[in-house]
């Protein structure tokens, strides 16, 4: 019997390939702009004619000379590797060598370029194979031309398969996006049918550039965070790392192998914005934005109780660390990893966001626009009596020092519910209510301590599914009679409240330990309607000062309002008299 299993054709087989690499237009403006940040360039500028199946990306790289640009477009050619050990060396975007001559195999692809420093340029046309059919001298500025041409113009069912135009430019859109995001300095231009369709400002840092990119978050809704961290135990030591090769390449110092990791971290102060869905929670390691469900699941728990009900965070973070710790050939396209040592990110991450959340000297900023302050203070709740004991609470003694105590001053109480605070750089109105929740839950989460007490709380009708809940969370409950129930332990905050009875109600109708947690916090903490001295305002504010999340109560809601001594200066217009005389 014959064998039917038999070799592929060369160009079946560089076709799988090429259709492993390149699969839309997206995935051109990927592989062509990583090259050109391979290549040092700051300047890009993208030119797409989606009708034509066209695409040409400029930059002002190191460029290529004619020995370079023969070589370019044949199959698995890189100047960034050289060996097998090279694989746990990657220090640049690409290293593959697959794109130009998927390009090849899919479309016509010309290259211009001129190598920095020298005297002439060069025009390449590639045939089928990568192999040069044509090659001449041409006018060029130092860098890069890109140009590919009738895109599936052998695959005629690839083209129809592809989503609409629209559809394929909102992927060449986010595409951008989150490559830019990774490299703030380089200045974007966008060309869509000979018109500018949209560019990008470089920028010093990737919060300063976010904005550019989510038009409606403010700079001053972000946080950004800058940590050098020690690599791990199995990393590369420093005199390992100062022996190893880097090809000879314009690769962006981002990736150059360093003794320590850097961590560059964005998020939107949960108080100020936030997200529908967990679309902006985005990782980048290395230059390259990836998928890594471990970390993502990191930045969402760091973030638990401290947004709205089904609302999620904007946080952006880059990881620039050793490349032996990552191994790249998971996915064709590099957007999978493997990671090592998956669990000391995992709480380097949740360390960095906890001190982006925190307030302090360094953090502080102005809460809202002045003329938004008249709208926001029109919110009030219901009133009612409340006992408060000032001495209950005990600070979070693992933050007591990341916030002077002093650092807000109690001076007055307005309608019984908000607290004036003078602060060395302006004034802060604090919710009474919810900064004293966010106190009691941070103190709930370090210490749920259950206190028996006698006599027992007796609850009447209880169903299966109520009884099964208390039990959940700690609470020893048992028959004491028909259709009745007696509790025997409860959470140590309710032990005072005449109404703890419906407390312990309200916690039997389910949610995990966390939603019970908050629950107390919430049935626990003073109400606004009650009247405090300065003493008792006073330790509120220091207490709440030193809480782990600061800015949002266990639901979600902002606790306090800062207006800074230049925006006070603005309003009152205090640069219209000079003079000391006039008060100033």
């Amino acid at each position: 019997m014959a064998s039917t299993i038999q070799a592929l054709p060369t160009e079946v087989v560089y076709l799988i390939t090429a259709g492993e690499v390149i699969d839309s237009l997206a995935s051109v403006v990927r592989e062509l702009v990583e090259n050109s940040l391979d290549a040092g360039a700051t300047r890009i500028v993208v030119s797409l004619w989606p009708q034509q199946w066209r695409i040409r990306v400029a930059d002002n790289g190191c460029g290529m000379n004619l020995d370079d640009l023969q070589q370019a477009a044949t199959a698995h050619s890189t100047s960034k590797i050289r060996s097998s050990a090279d694989l746990w060396k990657i220090n640049s975007l690409g290293f593959r060598g697959e794109a130009l001559h998927s390009l090849t195999t899919l479309a016509d692809l010309e290259i211009l370029s001129r190598p920095v420093g020298g005297k002439l340029g060069w025009r390449m046309i590639y045939g089928d194979g990568g192999k040069v059919v044509q090659v001449e001298v041409t006018a060029i500025a130092p860098g890069t031309v890109v140009t590919v041409s009738h895109l599936f113009g052998n695959c005629s069912s690839r083209r129809q398969g592809l989503p609409t135009t629209a559809q394929q430019m909102k992927a060449v859109q986010a595409t951008i996006h989150q490559i830019a995001l990774c490299h703030p300095h380089v200045t974007w231009q966008i060309w869509q049918n000979d018109r500018q369709w949209f560019t990008i400002c470089p920028a010093a840092t990737t919060g300063q550039l976010l904005p550019q990119i989510l038009p409606q978050v403010r700079q001053g809704d972000l946080q950004e965070v800058k940590l050098k961290i020690p690599n791990p135990l199995n990393s590369y030591t420093e005199d390992a790392m100062n022996r190893v090769s880097t090809p000879d390449s314009c690769t962006d110092a981002i990736h150059r192998v360093s003794p320590h990791s850097a961590l560059n971290l964005v998020v939107g102060l949960p108080d100020r914005c936030h997200r529908h869905r967990p679309d902006w929670v985005r990782v980048a390691i290395n230059g390259r934005m990836v998928k890594t469900p471990e970390l993502e699941q990191t930045i969402l728990s760091a973030f638990h109780r401290t947004l709205p009900r089904d609302r999620y965070p904007i946080c952006f973070l880059h990881l620039a660390i050793s490349p032996d710790q990552i191994n790249w050939n998971r996915n064709p396209a590099k957007t999978e990893i493997y990671l090592n040592e998956i669990i000391y990110w995992q709480e380097q991450i949740t360390l960095a966001i906890n001190q982006a959340l925190s307030i302090s000297s360094t953090n502080l900023k102005e809460a809202v626009h002045t003329t938004r302050v008249s709208k926001l203070l029109k919110a009030a709740e219901a009133k009612g009596g409340y006992n408060f004991n000032p001495q209950n609470p005990n600070p979070c003694t693992d933050a007591i020092n990341r916030v002077s105590p002093n650092s807000l001053k109690a001076v007055a109480q307005v309608s019984n519910t908000y607290i004036v605070a003078e602060h060395p750089g302006g004034m802060w109105l604090v919710e009474q209510h919810i900064a004293h929740e966010r106190v009691l839950y941070e103190q709930l989460c370090d210490d749920w301590q259950l206190v028996p007490i006698e006599p027992p709380i007796i609850l009447y009708q209880l169903s299966s599914a109520q009884i099964s809940q208390l039990q959940r969370i700690g609470l020893e409950i048992e028959p004491f009679g028909e259709q009745l129930w007696a509790v025997r332990n409860i959470p140590a905050p309710l032990q005072q409240r005449d109404d703890c009875a419906e407390a312990i109600l309200e916690l039997s109708w389910g949610g995990d330990l966390q939603t019970a947690q908050v629950a107390v916090a919430c049935r626990s903490a003073i109400r606004n309607g009650t009247p405090m001295n300065q003493q008792e305002m006073q330790i509120l504010l220091d207490n709440w000062q030193r809480t782990r999340n600061p800015r949002t109560c266990p639901h979600g809601r902002p606790i306090y309002l800062s207006l800074e001594e230049s925006a006070l200066a603005r309003f009152f217009r205090r640069n219209w008299v000079i003079g000391k005389s006039h008060g100033i």
